[in-house]
């Protein structure tokens, strides 16, 4: 019977090399994961986690580790300003900082007033003008501009929306700096104002900026001037900006003759400057 067993294994074989080579191919040699990590710390990082890590699971695992994003973070000199606080989501942590933005839409007038709340539209209303003397940014030529009664408008940015996730806002508390450009016109006083709210998930207030109203007088040199403010340890909770500005002219003359604002910014910066 051993005979007949090996007689029938040699044919299989015969009959297996009959039917041709086989098309299956060959499994691939598992990469060392310190040289699988470091060809992909030279990679795009969208290739890393749109490509490599469906390639296999080794792959996968590879691009989704915390060292690999930890190490990618180092090299580009993306450093958390509590590293206590960074014991997971490098990956997360790494992409918010590479997308670091402005997340007001048309905050030069580039685009009328579109994506802006009107609150308030007194006198002649709101309007978008040129620029009445250069910006310090060249490139700004558009500004808004107010009435001879109180104009105010605004934009709610909701942080989830724009990918900052409720735990990572909670845990790492990143930086939310926000800045503003007026300038008033030089034949006319005017007054300026801002307030941006920090609000939780039913939009109450958490965290106020409001500083007093900035008052120009007349025949003033028309001069930009820009307004920041950090918020800082703000304690958990944060998920929309509110962001609000606007003003009047003193001299409630009809027409536009009011503060001047443009250039508006919010932006998230998970990040240490460098």
């Amino acid at each position: 019977m051993g005979s007949s067993q090996s007689s029938g294994s040699a044919s299989g074989n015969h009959e297996s090399s009959a039917a041709g080579p086989s098309t299956s191919l060959p499994q691939a040699w598992p990469v060392p994961v310190e040289i699988l990590e470091e060809i992909f710390l030279h990679l795009p990082p969208h290739q890393v986690v749109g490509v490599c890590r469906s390639v296999c699971h080794q792959w996968g695992e590879v691009a989704d580790s915390e060292s690999l994003w930890r190490e990618r973070c180092r090299r580009e000199r993306y450093r958390p300003r509590d590293p206590s606080k960074m014991t997971k989501d490098w990956r997360l942590f790494y992409f918010l900082c590479r997308k670091r933005r402005n997340l007001l839409k048309n905050p030069k007038a580039e685009n009328g007033m579109t994506d802006w709340q009107i609150l308030e539209n007194g006198g002649d209303g709101w309007n978008v003008e040129g620029v009445m003397v250069p910006h310090p940014n060249e490139t700004i030529q558009q500004n808004f501009v107010t009435s001879y009664w109180m104009c105010r408008k605004s934009q709610l940015i909701d942080l989830e929306v724009e990918g900052y996730n409720p735990s990572f806002m909670d845990r790492l508390q990143p930086e939310i700096r926000i800045s503003d450009w007026f300038a008033p016109r030089w034949d006319c006083g005017c007054e300026y104002n801002i307030c941006v709210e920090l609000l939780d998930g039913k939009k109450k207030t958490l965290q106020t900026f409001a500083p007093e109203k900035i008052y120009f007088e007349q025949w003033n040199d028309q001069s930009w001037t820009q307004i920041t403010h950090v918020f800082q340890d703000y304690g958990p909770g944060v998920r929309y900006i509110n962001f609000i500005h606007g003003g009047k002219d003193t001299k409630f003359w009809a027409g536009r003759y009011g503060i001047r604002v443009t250039d508006s910014c919010v932006e998230i910066n998970p990040a240490m400057d460098s």
